[in-house]
């Protein structure tokens, strides 16, 4: 294995030695794979190709420091693998043959989960996608669902330190009651040009008004928003968000903390009552937020005027990394050891 610099990874593809695969095929799956290809041959009609047939899940493994591979919640990932395969009517993958395969995974490349205490995981990736060939607008009748992993760092460069995001209404993430509930990819191709062009404009990430009417707040592109109001924790209720994994941890961790947990719409006029804000995710965990730009109006909502995380968003991130990396007390059963 070649050197790595635990303590410099960035968020990206890393190499590692294999991956698991398993198809659908005649009605059922079959028995798990071990493969040592980066590659996948398909054929050029395939579902996942013209009609967009594909969902993943993102999950990560950390070494606690006892030495031990803890995974995070696997469970909650494997449940929504399932309504998204349902959502664009693909075959949904067993509770159980996601287990073995995403333990599997790891279990074969443990020697890539970073060191404890550097700030770095092991990134799961779960991936389902329509092989079968279809010209027709139809689901197909043949599905991989494959797991590749690696070690990853922060998911923006700044790590645990306040960034600018922008707020963008000329671009939509996802349509009501369309997609944008489920972990598919369109959603992702839909905000990429924005967020490129915020990032060319120097924000971090952006984040998109609701598709309905471009009232109320909905999501940063790769995660979910959340607001700190005196002792009240608020996230964005919408047909169109993601419910993420890690906020859904955060507003347990928020409501034992003694704060009032409200998921509701979050309108932008709001956005200039929040003492903190926050995007939140499976990559970035919490990633607190210094500015937001509207980028149709130019104005400007301030946070963080010390420079530094505000106070809950910072004891929320550290309780959530303590029991992901085994330090704290992991009271409602999140992690898994892998053995």
């Amino acid at each position: 294995m070649q050197d790595i610099d635990w303590k410099n990874l960035p968020f990206g593809y890393f190499k590692t030695d294999y991956n698991v695969r398993c198809y659908y095929r005649n009605g059922k799956w079959g028995k798990l794979e071990i493969s040592s290809s980066e590659l996948i041959t398909m054929h050029m009609a395939a579902t996942a190709l013209h009609y967009g047939q594909e969902a993943f899940e993102g999950l990560k493994a950390f070494r606690g420091k006892d030495g031990k591979i803890r995974l995070f919640r696997w469970e909650e990932n494997a449940k929504r693998l399932q309504r998204s395969a349902d959502g664009i009517m693909m075959a949904p993958v067993p509770v159980e043959l996601f287990k073995e395969a995403v333990f599997e995974a790891i279990k074969l490349n443990a020697k890539y989960v970073p060191p404890h205490g550097l700030g770095a995981a092991l990134y799961i990736r779960p991936l389902l996608i329509g092989t079968g060939a279809e010209v027709g607008v139809k689901p197909a009748d043949e599905y991989l669902f494959m797991v590749f992993v690696g070690p990853v760092g922060p998911y923006f460069k700044e790590g645990f330190k306040p960034v600018e995001m922008q707020l963008v209404s000329d671009y939509h993430r996802a349509a009501p009651y369309g997609t944008g509930s489920i972990k598919v990819g369109g959603n992702y191709a839909a905000s990429l040009k924005a967020l490129h062009r915020g990032k060319e404009e120097g924000f971090a990430s952006v984040i998109f008004l609701n598709p309905a009417n471009e009232n109320y707040i909905d999501e940063a592109g790769p995660a979910n928003f959340f607001g700190i109001k005196g002792k009240t924790y608020v996230t964005p209720d919408s047909h169109s968000i993601l419910p993420s994994i890690t906020n859904m941890s955060l507003r347990q961790l928020a409501a034992d903390i003694g704060l009032t947990v409200e998921k509701r719409p979050v309108a932008v006029e709001e956005l200039e009552t929040f003492d903190e804000v926050g995007a939140c995710g499976t990559a970035a965990v919490i990633s607190p937020i210094k500015r937001i730009v509207d980028r149709r109006t130019g104005k400007s909502y301030e946070y963080c005027k010390e420079g530094v995380a505000g106070p809950i968003s910072t004891e929320l991130y550290h309780m959530l990394r303590e029991i992901q990396e085994g330090e704290r007390e992991d009271v409602y059963g999140w992690n898994t050891i892998v053995e």
